[in-house]
């Protein structure tokens, strides 16, 4: 069965209604939760996330909040940190993977570490059991993907265009999900642009799909009221996860 990665903004609008709908989502469908780190620049999301990280910081984000919600939530669906490297740098990569271990998280997907810098890191991640989630974009050609992919852990995230989350830009991947399924075991997942429309048509090929602008788009309309917020974006979830596996 497919597999359906979920993206929230870590602590939007708080702690506890972060909580609810990562629990939430896990009974709709979601397999995995991408809980992100609110960042003033976060240079690979699409005006979207921007908005929900700029919003976090202003209602006064601290990574505590990231701390607590994980802590709640990781027993119950398989939990990832994704952020930008300051967030985790400024923390200390050995303390900060530590803590991720003991509070149940399974590794970081860090959109802004070149993969030649991460490979400092990684040790220090396998020390406490967690992942590094590699990159992969149809501009990488046959050699990179080999090394991109080779010491692949968690799973895979194929960037479905160059560009910003949220774009409905789209390009032919069925060449660099061949290179990648030729080279690596590890599950590949595909992001950028996957809504309830587009879902089917891009897992094919892959073994699942990243979907946040999307949600996020649900938690930044101010007409609906938290509980509605919960249940609309469940309800998208369980379509998505429905439509991927049809």
């Amino acid at each position: 069965m497919k597999k359906l990665v979920a993206y929230i903004t870590a602590a939007f609008p708080d702690v506890n209604f972060s909580i609810d709908l990562a629990l939430a989502l896990k009974e709709a469908g979601a397999d995995i939760l991408e809980l992100g780190i609110a960042f003033s620049d976060p240079a690979a999301d699409g005006p979207v996330i921007e908005k929900a990280n700029l919003i976090s910081l202003q209602n006064g984000f601290k990574m505590q909040d990231l701390f607590k919600i994980s802590g709640e939530i990781s027993d119950t669906i398989e939990t990832y940190w994704m952020g930008y490297f300051n967030s985790f740098y400024s923390k200390g990569i050995e303390d900060i993977s530590k803590l991720a271990h003991d509070l149940g998280v399974k590794g970081f997907i860090i959109p802004d570490l070149p993969h030649e810098e991460s490979r400092f890191y990684k040790p220090i991640l396998r020390r406490s059991s967690l992942s590094m989630v590699n990159f992969v974009a149809p501009t990488d050609g046959a050699d990179r993907v080999r090394e991109l992919v080779k010491d692949s852990r968690g799973f895979i995230y194929l960037v479905a265009y160059a560009g910003i989350t949220g774009s409905g830009t789209s390009e032919d991947l069925s060449q660099i999900i061949k290179q990648v399924k030729e080279e690596s075991q590890t599950p590949l997942y595909i992001g950028f642009g996957v809504n309830e429309n587009t879902a089917k048509d891009k897992a094919k090929g892959v073994d699942g799909v990243i979907v946040g602008s999307a949600f996020i788009k649900i938690l930044l309309d101010d007409s609906l009221n938290k509980i509605q917020k919960i249940t609309k974006i469940s309800q998208i979830a369980k379509n998505i996860k429905e439509a991927i596996n049809s």
